[in-house]
C-alpha cells in the first residue's frame, strides 16, 4: 500500500509538518510505504485554461513543461494521496491550489472534442489540515471544495483531519492531536484492507 502526501506548507517546520510527521510514523508501523512531495520545493504554474489537454483524451496533455506531470504520476501510482495544507484565507495554500486546479482539468477529459477518461477515477484522496479558526469554520470551505473535486474527478474522499492553532502562547501539538492523527492514518489503512476482502 502506498500513500503519496502532498505537502503545501511553505514551513517545514510549522504546524502541519508537526501534525505530520505522527501520521507518517504510524503509516510506517503500518507498513504503508509513503512518499512526500513538498510542493513549495516544486515548479507548478496555475493552469492557463487553454484546454490544449482537453484534446488528449488519454493522458494529461498539458502543454506546460513544469514539474506537474511528475506529480500528477505519483498521485496515479498511489493508493491514497493526502492533501496536507495550512488553511490561511479559507482555503489551501497557493501552489496545491495551482496543482489541484491542472489536476482536475488535465485530468478529466469532459470539454474536448471527445469526451475522454477520468484519469484519477476511483482514486482515494484525505486531507490534513492545520487552521487558525475552530475546524467548522477555518476548514469548512476547503473540505467542501475537496469534496467537489473528488466528485468531479470520480476520486473517493476519505475524510480529513483538522486541527487548530490557538497562538503562539500554546504549543499546537499535544497527545490528542498525535493520537487523533495517528487513528486517522488507521482509520485510512483499515478502509482499504476492508475494501480489499
Amino acid at each position: 500500500m502506498k500513500f503519496t502526501i502532498l505537502m503545501g506548507s511553505p514551513r517545514s517546520q510549522g504546524n502541519t509538518a508537526a501534525l505530520l510527521a505522527p501520521f507518517l510514523e504510524e503509516c510506517r508501523f503500518l507498513g504503508i510505504q509513503t512518499q512526500c512531495i513538498h510542493l513549495y520545493d516544486k515548479k507548478v504554474g496555475p493552469c492557463l485554461g487553454c484546454m490544449a489537454c482537453q484534446d488528449v483524451p488519454d493522458s494529461l496533455g498539458c502543454v506546460q513543461k513544469d514539474d506537474f506531470a511528475q506529480i500528477f504520476q505519483e498521485m496515479e501510482d498511489c493508493d491514497v494521496i493526502v492533501l496536507a495544507t495550512p488553511v490561511y484565507a479559507f482555503f489551501c495554500t497557493a501552489p496545491m491550489k495551482a496543482l489541484l486546479d491542472r489536476a482536475i482539468y488535465a485530468g478529466n477529459k469532459n470539454y474536448g472534442r471527445t469526451k475522454g477518461a477520468a484519469l484519477l477515477n476511483g482514486k482515494r484522496v484525505a486531507s490534513i489540515v492545520t487552521c487558525g479558526y475552530r475546524p467548522d469554520r477555518g476548514a469548512d470551505l476547503w473540505e467542501e471544495g475537496l469534496r467537489r473535486w473528488c466528485k468531479h474527478g470520480k476520486a473517493e474522499y476519505l475524510g480529513m483531519f483538522c486541527r487548530r492553532d490557538l497562538g503562539k502562547s500554546v504549543p499546537f501539538m499535544d497527545e490528542e492531536k498525535e493520537s487523533g492523527v495517528r487513528d486517522f492514518a488507521q482509520a485510512i489503512y483499515l478502509s482499504i484492507r476492508m475494501e480489499e476482502v
